[in-house]
């Protein structure tokens, strides 16, 4: 158990749920996530043993055969997870935002036919916004969902989906100007149709295919995939709520909740690093000593282990905030932000203090030094970030002349 991250005020059963999970990370997950992410593979016997310990319904009501637990607990579950394998906390976020949006903004009907076995495992839920022509621009989405009688018939592109192959529910955003006239907001036509698939690539349902996984620098093991429909025909009571033009206000509640899971990442992935760090400045000798006992090595240290404090008190700030039921963007987006940049920063560092050893793909800081670049990026990348803060610190520090 180590001094830093600390968090105060958790209760008996918060504390046994992270005492699991950080067993979980030190015995299944760090002893074989860089081989495994090497290979590129897919972590099955990883995701087999968090479905038994029941993370994936961890904020699902137990009245839908989950834990019911806060966001903060799931934060904390994250952060533990990343500490391992960053990628496996990239396979319960998706899955976690979709039962959170189901819970939120769903009919009964869908609650009652999603929840239970999204809570068991047996429904894998991944969600899409983004399209190969735009990233962070929300409102520029092009993909389309027409009404035809009692279906809607869905058309587009979709890209950078996290488990597009392994999921079997997938929350996607669309344009859908039916009842909204033209001139519209963009924002006002958009709606969240709830995707039923096959697991795996290539034709997953008519009109649905998943073309294969993309290759990317990091953030492997993971599928990130495009999505393509054609025709894709989806009942009209697969609308999310069962009202059309509300999809951009569930998906932005649903990111919300996201960028307080990638804050954690950040931490968890900046532990880490700090760990491997201040291990090998102790084992390493220079000059007759241990490179911890270099005054530059200390002073890497010690901005490493306060970065690593700093950005856990306010991803926990973020978290606490959400469950109290107040709103968190402010805090969310100034988490995401300052935790994803440290851990850049705190994985740099311990890539210099490793020296040449870093590079080599035998030591575990190569694979967190190429791990973390996505969370710049992932949920809206830093520079959409500091726009949400500086406007929301407009709102609240308007000026009285």
């Amino acid at each position: 158990m180590s001094r830093l991250a600390q968090t105060a005020g958790l209760t008996d059963v918060q504390q046994e749920i992270l005492s699991t999970v950080r067993d979980f990370v030190d015995k299944e997950i760090i002893p074989v996530a860089t081989e495994l992410e090497h290979r590129d593979e897919y972590p099955q016997k990883i995701v087999d043993g968090l479905k038994e310990l029941g993370l994936f319904g961890l904020m699902i009501p137990e009245e839908y055969g989950g834990l019911g637990e806060s966001l903060l607990t799931y934060a904390l579950c994250v952060e533990e997870i990343a500490r391992g394998w960053m990628s496996v906390s990239g396979i319960i976020n998706t899955h976690f935002i979709v039962a959170y949006m189901l819970k939120q903004h769903g009919t009964q009907e869908q609650r009652e036919t999603f929840l239970p076995r999204m809570a068991a495992g047996e429904v894998r839920g991944a969600f899409s916004m983004s399209e190969p022509a735009l990233g962070s621009d929300v409102s520029a989405i092009t993909s389309k969902g027409v009404k035809d009688g009692d279906e809607y018939v869905l058309n587009g592109q979709k890209m950078w989906l996290t488990n597009g192959g392994t999921s079997t529910l997938v929350a996607v955003l669309c344009r859908s100007d039916e009842g909204h006239p033209e001139g519209t907001a963009p924002h006002k036509s958009m709606t969240t149709f709830l995707v039923e698939k096959e697991p795996g690539f290539g034709e997953v349902r008519p009109g649905l295919t998943i073309p294969g996984k993309i290759d990317k620098m990091g953030y492997k093991g993971v599928d990130t995939t495009e999505l393509i429909m054609d025709d894709l025909r989806i009942p009209a009571n697969r609308v999310l709520g069962g009202v059309t033009g509300r999809g951009f206000y569930q998906m932005m509640d649903g990111v919300e909740v996201g960028r307080v899971n990638v804050a954690a990442r950040g931490c968890g992935v900046a532990q880490r690093a700090f760990e491997l760090g201040v291990s090998y400045a102790q084992q390493r000798h220079t000059f007759g000593k241990p490179i911890a006992q270099h005054q530059a090595i200390q002073f890497k240290l010690a901005e490493m282990a306060t970065k690593v404090e700093a950005a856990h008190a306010m991803m926990v700030n973020a978290a606490r905030k959400k469950d109290s039921g107040e709103r968190n963007d402010l805090e969310a987006g100034m988490a995401k932000y300052l935790a994803s940049e440290y851990c850049k920063e705190v994985v740099e560092d311990a890539f210099r203090i490793h020296g040449g050893y870093g590079f080599s793909k035998e030591y575990e800081i190569e694979r967190l030094y190429r791990e973390a670049p996505m969370l710049l990026i992932g949920e809206g990348t830093a520079e959409i970030q500091k726009m949400i803060i500086g406007r929301r610190l407009l709102e609240e520090y308007r000026f009285q002349g």
